[in-house]
């Protein structure tokens, strides 16, 4: 942790259960916190104004596969940030307009900050994750069919790849 605390490198907790271990994310100067499992948990890690990262898989499929809490849960609560997957690449997708669609409160371009603005700024990547002056210009077209999310044209940098 000192390292990276010397780096500027941001640190992540992973499945915070309890008050106790939302203190140590606090004192390790913790950034985000990837999956905590409790309400009571996410409760705290908000207030102290870590950012809670759930997993999209957790949105398209309408809950935790291990029964911790349902991302959703949190997202109703106002306490979701960032969706992530190192599992299934295409839920990140799905899952924000899933959210958009499952959250009352949530519109489509907060839906989709969950998974390109908040991410990037949670790791220090202010140069992406929304398009405006000065920044990359990483963008994707796409169409819903029948309720999936399909990718038709991608930019990178502002030039068309795909």
């Amino acid at each position: 942790m000192a390292l990276a605390h010397a780096t500027d490198l941001p640190l992540a907790s992973h499945d915070d259960p309890t008050d106790g271990n939302v203190s140590e994310a606090i004192a390790d100067k913790v950034s985000v916190a990837e999956f905590p499992t409790t309400l009571e948990a996410a409760h705290g890690l908000h207030k102290a104004g870590i950012g809670i990262l759930m997993g999209a898989p957790n949105v398209v499929r309408n809950g935790s596969h291990s029964g911790n809490i349902a991302a959703i849960d949190l997202a109703r609560e106002g306490m979701l940030d960032i969706l992530s997957s190192d599992y299934v690449p295409s839920s990140l997708l799905m899952g924000a307009l899933q959210l958009a669609d499952k959250v009352t409160a949530i519109d489509l371009a907060s839906a989709v900050r969950t998974v390109t603005k908040r991410p990037a700024e949670a790791v220090g990547l202010m140069d992406r994750g929304e398009i405006a002056i000065g920044k990359r210009a990483d963008v994707i077209r796409v169409h819903v069919a029948q309720g999936v999310p399909v990718v038709r044209s991608v930019w990178r940098e502002g030039h068309r790849v795909a």
